[in-house]
């Protein structure tokens, strides 16, 4: 696990990245087959901004073909959806639920970003259970943003703070750690309202840390063209996590 410092520098640099949240500009849901895609009012997905014809988006080959030139692929990612520049614009791929959406990032706008922080709570560093369920669990999860999907629940995380016993349930997988979609008695008041997002670290069979000086503010506080899971019933927690990202300082 990095250092706190270390891991919010890394935050912060994603977050300020060309293929970041900063320069989110549009996501449209794309139909079968090759469409024209532009900033022009002809076109059949009309961007607000970029040329006024790009060409033609066709999500089934994943290419982009401009007027008068070869189709152009778009390529994998680390983030597991395709992408492809072209022009002053990043273009990508976003499958959610079988359904493809075109998001495009302006590459000329500015990617700055000042996060702030609740000082560091170490008694909200914790070493919780990690429980294997007997069965995988389905479960509907609400997305701002977007409609609601399903997951599958493996594992939950126990412990006990102040008086409070709780299972949080690890509803989604980052880079192979589990992730926990949180709210708490901070929303919508010195914290993003919708949720917090926390990876839990250092997973072994039986137990897991979760450090919530590093909780985060979801891709939706920053981008109206972001789609955000929300918690579950059984991450809200029903306490103050004075800890990890602020909305002021």
């Amino acid at each position: 696990m990095l250092p706190l410092t270390q891991h919010r520098a890394a935050r912060l640099e994603a977050l300020q990245a060309e293929d970041g949240w900063l320069n989110l500009t549009d996501r449209v849901e794309l139909n079968p087959g090759p469409q024209s895609v532009g900033s022009a009012p002809d076109n059949q997905i009309q961007l607000s901004t970029g040329p006024a014809h790009l060409g033609l988006i066709d999500p089934t080959t994943e290419t982009l073909t401009p007027p008068s030139a070869a189709p152009i692929h778009f390529l994998p990612t680390n983030s597991g959806f395709p992408q492809l520049r072209h022009q002053t614009l990043l273009l990508e791929l976003h499958t959610v639920d079988n359904t493809p959406a075109l998001r495009v990032r302006d590459l000329t706008l500015p990617r700055q970003a000042t996060l702030h922080y609740f000082p560091t709570n170490l008694s909200l560093i914790l070493r919780a259970r990690w429980q294997t369920l007997s069965t995988p669990i389905q479960h509907s999860i609400d997305q701002k943003g977007g409609a609601p999907t399903t997951v599958n629940l493996t594992h939950t995380a126990d412990f006990t703070y102040q008086t409070h016993t709780i299972s949080l349930l690890a509803t989604h997988w980052k880079d192979g750690k589990p992730m926990f979609v949180i709210r708490d008695q901070t929303s919508g008041k010195e914290t993003y309202p919708a949720s917090r997002f926390l990876i839990g670290e250092d997973a072994t069979d039986t137990e897991i840390t979760l450090d919530f000086n590093r909780a985060f503010t979801p891709p939706c506080g920053f981008t109206d063209f972001a789609i955000c899971p929300l918690p579950p019933r059984e991450n809200i927690l029903p306490f103050r996590v004075e800890a990890g990202e602020r909305l002021t300082p």
